[in-house]
């Protein structure tokens, strides 16, 4: 009886073992584990990511790839094409009609190179108001010729104190208010209107740049940069 019983202990441990191997194979599947991984689709092709690489793309591979699967070029911010003189702008503005820009184009005058005049004046003050209460405190130093400069452009909301043809004469006003107390006032050289023109475009993709350069090669004496 004992033997019995430690023969049949012994039959149970080995198949067991065996099952733990895998060489009895599994209930739910008659394959062994090295046969089942074989089987799994592309296993040799299997690699190990890291969690950023797995949890997200690049952002800029995501941004410049199409429905297509391509890559879409990103557009320019800006592109400004100059210097014209005013008969040539006038031919590059009647070529650029065919494109149809609207207002992704506009032209402006280039600053002039030559000096011509002296403003003294205090700079621009930001607004209306703070204009106003440095012009009320000009009068309360006895100061009477002033002007507030309310135009659009680089000097608006600053204080005109008199223009002048010569930089001495300037400078000689300038003394005369600082002694009257005024401490803020500076001396500013005034450029002289340019005969010269550009021409800016905005959201300048691959293509529209490309056109802008056929035209532009037939003005020579014109260059292309970029812009803000």
């Amino acid at each position: 009886m004992l033997k019995f019983i430690f023969w049949s202990l012994l039959a149970v441990n080995a198949t067991l073992f065996a099952y733990g191997q895998g060489y009895l194979g599994h209930f739910s599947g008659n394959e062994r584990e090295p046969a089942r991984l074989r089987n799994q689709l592309n296993a040799n092709q299997l690699t190990i990511v890291s969690a950023e690489r797995a949890g997200h793309a690049p952002a800029g591979d995501a941004a410049n790839v199409a429905a297509d699967g391509k890559a879409t070029p990103q557009p320019l911010a800006c592109v400004e094409i100059g210097s014209f003189v005013i008969a040539d702008a006038r031919r590059f503005e009647a070529r650029l009609a065919a494109l149809n820009l609207g207002d992704r184009q506009s032209r402006r005058n280039l600053p002039g190179t030559e000096i011509s005049s002296y403003i003294v004046n205090i700079p621009p003050m930001g607004s209306k108001e703070a204009a106003d209460k440095k012009a009320a405190e000009l009068r309360g130093m006895g100061v009477t010729n002033y002007f507030v400069m309310s135009d659009n452009s680089p000097m608006r909301w600053a204080i005109s104190l008199g223009v002048f043809k010569t930089e001495t004469a300037a400078q000689n006003q300038l003394a005369a208010l600082v002694k009257q107390g005024v401490r803020t006032a500076r001396v500013t050289p005034r450029m002289s209107g340019s005969k010269l023109l550009a021409f800016q475009f905005r959201d300048v993709d691959a293509e529209l740049q490309t056109n802008l350069e056929k035209i532009r090669a037939d003005f020579p004496n014109t260059q292309t940069h970029s812009c803000r």
